[in-house]
């Protein structure tokens, strides 16, 4: 019975992964950042288009992100654009996390289906306005 599910376990994958990249399953199945981190230095909630939710907080250290987390209740495509956007924000300087565009996102997983893009747009519209966020309190402090 074993070897039977270890079977079916694989078609599923197959079935779920066919057609997306390789970088895309990649992501799917190492998946990194999600959680919240205690005192964050900001934090934001935001909403998209489709009704997806990302809700994102960060630590900022001399200048760079020194820890991001994400939480959503998005469909796998919005887990795996916020999975992106964060392991690649982590340890940038804020001018380079603000350089991130959702087409970064898109071409990394070598052309989201186009029902799909748009979580590539959330995911990188929640980490801008985590930035901002942190920012405006940062000056607010002053």
């Amino acid at each position: 019975m074993p070897a039977e599910n270890d079977k079916l376990v694989q078609r599923l994958q197959e079935s779920m992964f066919e057609g997306l990249s390789v970088n895309l399953k990649n992501e799917v199945l190492n998946l990194q950042n999600i959680g919240e981190i205690d005192n964050p230095g900001s934090y934001v909630s935001v909403t998209g288009v489709c009704g997806d939710t990302v809700e994102m907080c960060l630590n900022i250290t001399d200048g760079r992100i020194s820890d991001i987390k994400f939480m959503t209740d998005g469909c796998n495509f919005t887990i795996a654009c916020a999975s992106y956007v964060t392991r690649t924000a982590k340890g940038r300087t804020i001018e380079e996390s603000l350089q991130i565009e959702p087409e970064d996102v898109d071409k990394y997983f070598g052309g989201l289906p186009e029902d799909h893009k748009h979580c590539a747009k959330l995911s990188v519209m929640t980490l801008k306005a985590a930035i901002d966020k942190y920012r405006s309190e940062l000056k607010g402090i002053k």
